[in-house]
């Protein structure tokens, strides 16, 4: 609708989790890293913790493709009890068979499927997203596969990714050997402002876009609003676009960022942080400008 307009190559703020606009903040940086450390020293479980769009997903999915080719992965995409059992979800993901197996014969399968695996100098990785949906029952079953080694090797390893939720759970008395095999966590936090401003910014150059089509004002309008979430930022960085097209603007400024906020909000269902009762569009923009990080960013950007 505006690429051809902004001349962009494509969209450059899409919701969906694209490993190719993943931008590496520090801390992104860090849970891709520790995710790599987690499969590479054979760690029985690795957890990767964030917000609801924190990025999450699309740190997961850059790792599975640059994967080495000696795993073997499956990945559930959500393993909430309203979608199978447990065994039959991770049979599907591994292509096997799971109609009309109950849950011993599943079991059996997938360790001869480990064995017949790791046989041929392959190990066996299990990803599951939205693992705050994860039962207790479910989670102990994952524990009890876990037990499957060669006294040298992990057969199986599992990478769990979800909401902070799935921390409350796993810090019950109940699942204590659990967390103890945990070897590797990480909980992804929002950007920061200057990060808000990189990440825009790389978002654009990935489809040719100029970097100054969102202007330093803008880009820290879209942190406060946002709070550095960065499906939050997507979301409100494309439907900037869209308003400045219409205007046929060829910048977003802070004015078009209070405009989406504004409108979105007379919806009742806006995810954006609201506007201040006494909201005055002249001194929320000195406010903005003056935040006492202004002066950092804009000499960083």
């Amino acid at each position: 609708m505006y690429e051809q307009f902004f001349g962009l190559s494509g969209k450059p703020f899409s919701l969906l989790p694209d490993a190719d606009f993943l931008y590496m903040s520090r801390r992104h940086r860090m849970a891709l890293n520790l995710l790599d450390y987690g499969i590479m020293t054979q760690a029985g479980f690795v957890v990767i913790t964030g917000e609801v769009g924190a990025g999450k997903t699309t740190i997961v999915r850059r790792f599975l493709r640059a994967a080495n080719e000696s795993l073997t992965v499956g990945v559930v995409t959500n393993a909430s009890a309203g979608f199978g059992n447990l065994m039959s979800l991770i049979a599907m993901a591994y292509g096997l068979e799971h109609r009309e197996l109950d849950t011993i014969a599943l079991y059996n399968q997938f360790i001869e499927f480990l064995v017949e695996q790791y046989g041929i100098g392959k190990r066996t990785l299990l990803v599951i997203d939205e693992a705050q949906n994860l039962s207790m029952d479910m989670l102990e079953d994952l524990r009890m596969l876990s037990n499957v080694n060669n006294e040298k090797d992990q057969l199986l390893q599992v990478v769990l990714v979800g909401q902070p939720e799935l921390l409350a759970v796993l810090k019950q008395p109940q699942l204590r050997q659990f967390a103890q095999r945990i070897a590797v966590h990480y909980h992804l936090e929002p950007l920061g402002y200057k990060e808000t401003m990189q990440y825009i910014r790389y978002r654009l150059s990935v489809v040719d876009g100029r970097p100054e089509i969102f202007d330093n004002l803008a880009c820290l309008a879209a942190h406060y609003f946002t709070g550095g979430v960065p499906r939050l930022l997507n979301l409100l960085c494309d439907l900037s676009l869209v308003y400045a097209f219409a205007e046929e603007l060829r910048h977003v400024n802070i004015e078009t960022i209070i405009d989406v906020v504004a409108d979105r909000s007379t919806t009742g269902l806006s995810p954006f942080r609201p506007l201040p009762e006494d909201f005055e569009r002249n001194r929320f923009k000195q406010e903005i400008a003056s935040m006492s990080h202004t002066s950092e960013i804009l000499a960083a950007s």
